[in-house]
């Protein structure tokens, strides 16, 4: 077995790893052996030396990301495993030869015993997304792994992860790793959409509203909907698709709208009853003069690090006042926080907040959070990522 580098933690700082938890935060760190570079592996030990995990080395607070809790050499076969694994659970799920279906996650970090490493799949095209040295530096492997696991299911993949290393590291152009592909239009729940995987934001789309797309479905026909940050128009697609009298679709991104367009003509071609808004969301509301039956509202994280909480909590409940006092008299808001450090019940409370504000009766009808191939690994409840809430207004 290839001999690591060695974490050394300060004493009674191992209780997290030995309930499994994947992060070591540099506090808990009382010295190393060697001289690791980011992106290392190491073997992370107790004061005494005894072996706890092996893992990626990081700057940063989180300066350790476990890849395994039994010593390994983190060689091909290891991560072949790992993937296997992955691959097998969503087999299991139904994703694979569903022909309603074929843009799903592969790879969910943590939840999937993958800290750092985000894998989506679009129509045979596959996005690799690094969020950590570690994985990136495996990118090239990793390619060749997925591509001898899916065969002919996978036509390419694609390393796009420059924008989401938060430390420069030479060589990181985003490129083609297997094959080479377009733009692809890919289906789900038997809606199209095109995918712009090399410009767009994330990997391309937002794989993780899947469920929560299909949920608004029930709630929008005959009914007139916003979709507010409607980013390529996931939602503006479903609330169409089952008879809405009216789709408008807003995001300040001019090629976010673009893509939007796109996406609606592929669906329905031009209808007069959808129109789009190249405008920022709280300038949008605050104009007046729009009401609607059913309001989407899925923002950006307007929180990324713990220091923003405040000011981020501070923008949920304005965002979510302003929508509910567009709401027509018994309206539908999907409403929702992708950012990790805002808890569900600071979500809930800023949600509470912005209805008590306007003075509206408002229940909760749905509990929302990311679907199942983003899972979220028991010990490591920070990959709860997504709340949602939907809210009947009176």
């Amino acid at each position: 077995m290839q001999e690591f580098p060695k974490v050394y933690l300060k004493p009674g700082r191992d209780h997290s790893l030995k309930r499994f938890h994947l992060w070591v935060f540099s506090g808990a760190i009382k010295g190393l052996s060697g001289k690791p570079e980011e992106g290392d592996v190491v073997e992370v030990v107790d004061e005494s030396g005894n072996y706890l995990a092996t893992g990626h080395i990081q700057n940063g607070s989180i300066t350790v990301r476990v890849i395994s809790f039994e010593r390994c050499d983190a060689g091909k076969d290891f991560w072949k495993k790992k993937f296997e694994k992955a691959f097998e659970t969503r087999e299991a799920l139904g994703f694979f030869n569903n022909p309603e279906t074929n843009v799903f996650r592969l790879v969910h970090g943590e939840g999937d015993g993958f800290p750092g490493l985000i894998v989506d799949y679009y129509n045979g095209v596959v996005v690799i997304q690094a969020h950590s040295v570690g994985m990136w530096r495996h990118r090239e492997m990793f390619a060749g792994v997925i591509k001898e696991i899916l065969g002919e299911a996978c036509v390419s993949v694609y390393d796009k992860s420059e924008s989401t290393l938060h430390t420069a590291v030479e060589g990181t152009g985003e490129k083609f790793l297997v094959g080479q592909s377009e733009n692809v239009v890919v289906k789900e729940y038997g809606n199209s959409f095109e995918v712009d995987f090399q410009v767009g934001q994330k990997t391309g789309f937002f794989i993780d509203q899947r469920e929560s797309r299909k949920l608004l479905g029930n709630y929008c026909k005959g009914k007139k909907v916003a979709n507010i940050f409607s980013y390529t128009g996931g939602f503006s697609v479903y609330a169409a698709a089952v008879g809405a009298t009216l789709v408008d679709s807003l995001d300040s991104s001019e090629k976010a709208i673009d893509l939007a367009k796109k996406n609606m003509q592929v669906n329905f071609g031009e209808k007069p009853e959808h129109q789009y808004f190249t405008q920022d969301a709280f300038e949008f509301f605050k104009k007046g003069g729009n009401s609607y039956d059913v309001i989407v509202l899925d923002p950006p994280a307007f929180a990324k690090h713990k220091q923003a909480l405040n000011n981020a909590l501070k923008a949920y409940r304005r965002i979510n006042e302003a929508a509910i006092r567009n709401l027509n008299p018994n309206g539908v808001l999907f409403t929702f926080s992708c950012s990790q450090v805002v808890s569900k019940d600071e979500f809930r409370k800023a949600i509470f907040s912005a209805a008590a504000a306007t003075g509206r009766r408002v229940k909760i009808l749905h509990q929302l959070t990311q679907p199942a191939d983003h899972p979220i690994n028991i010990y490591h409840p920070e990959g709860e990522y997504l709340k949602g809430l939907v809210l009947f207004v009176e």
